[in-house]
């Protein structure tokens, strides 16, 4: 059975953009694959945090994973700190890899740019910990968005290079393109991915935001002045709608475009938001109960550290022994 690693950071809220371009998809790949999902909190401190917020939030993420479907009986489910590995691990890769290829990440600038003139370390070298993450667990495939694309041809260039010097060590992970991933905009400015950390809260809805919040932020969602619902780039705010629409139901764009045919805006914002609060309320409520038993949850990670440790030890030991580490 082939591996698969991903990880959502506890950075802020998760928001529906989250759990359709993640979550939502990790629900068919636990029966097909071994599957390692990790909350990365090593990567959620190369920004700062408050520590009483980020042990909530880590919790909180932990809970959405098990909400939304994922079984931990079933899976890794993992906090990325508690296996110290990752870290061993990223030292060493550190040494392998090269300023001009850190220099080029596009993520890289674009968050440089939020930070000023004191820019982290870890900011500039986080890339790094991201392909000790995957290529601590033999990982056959990696589930990622086109702004990280650049970050595991970094994995996998790593990986050949090591295993060039030293004989082969790291398996070379390869893409994994969900075909039924959506890409979720910006609801103020669709042209651009929802993010957790847009200034604007009226851009992107939490998975815990409440009926009338989702509602509020549905109907002022930035749409044009046409008039006509159809699925083009020319509209990207009513494109935006659709897909959040069709990755609900699963509904095909053309029927969705021929039902709404003679309808207005408001009308579909409605169905948008009526479908949404359907599918994120019982995550919401579970949630909630999830919370309420933190022995469970500490039950779900400790055992899943203790697997991700045992595989992921494996494989330092033989990078160490490969570079003449006694």
């Amino acid at each position: 059975m082939k591996t698969i690693f991903s990880g959502i950071q506890p950075s802020g809220d998760l928001t529906i953009g989250n759990y359709f371009g993640a979550i939502k998809n990790w629900l068919s790949l636990q029966n097909e694959y071994n599957c390692f999902f990790c909350i990365v909190d090593l990567h959620a401190i190369t920004v700062k945090q408050e520590p009483k917020e980020l042990r909530e939030k880590i919790m909180e993420v932990l809970a959405i994973y098990i909400a939304s479907g994922i079984d931990p009986n079933e899976n890794n489910l993992f906090i990325q700190s508690h296996v110290p590995f990752h870290s061993e691990l990223a030292w060493i890769l550190n040494c392998f890899t090269y300023m001009g290829e850190l220099s080029r990440m596009t993520q890289f600038k674009e968050k440089s740019l939020k930070v000023g003139e004191s820019i982290p370390v870890g900011l500039f070298t986080y890339p790094i910990l991201m392909a000790s993450d995957i290529l601590l667990y033999n990982t056959d495939l990696v589930p990622v968005g086109s702004d990280q694309k650049q970050h595991l041809e970094l994995a996998r260039d790593l990986a050949e290079r090591f295993n060039t010097l030293y004989s082969e060590t790291f398996k070379v992970p390869e893409p994994y393109i969900s075909q039924n991933s959506s890409r979720i905009m910006s609801l103020q400015n669709p042209m651009k991915k929802m993010s957790k950390s847009d200034e604007n809260i009226n851009s992107y809805i939490k998975i815990l935001d409440e009926e009338n919040v989702i509602r509020n932020k549905i109907s002022k969602s930035v749409t044009d002045s046409l008039g006509k619902i159809s699925y083009n780039d020319f509209q990207p705010g009513i494109k935006n709608l659709i897909n959040i629409l069709t990755s609900i139901t699963g509904e095909s764009v053309q029927n969705i475009e021929d039902r709404f045919s003679s309808k207005g805006y408001g009308e579909l914002k409605k169905e948008v938001s009526d479908a949404l609060i359907s599918e994120m309320l019982p995550i919401q409520n579970k949630v909630k109960e999830l919370l309420n038993n933190k022995d469970y949850l500490v039950e779900v990670y400790t055992k899943g550290a203790e697997n991700a440790s045992r595989i992921s030890y494996k494989v330092l030991k033989k990078v160490q022994r490969k570079i003449g580490f006694i």
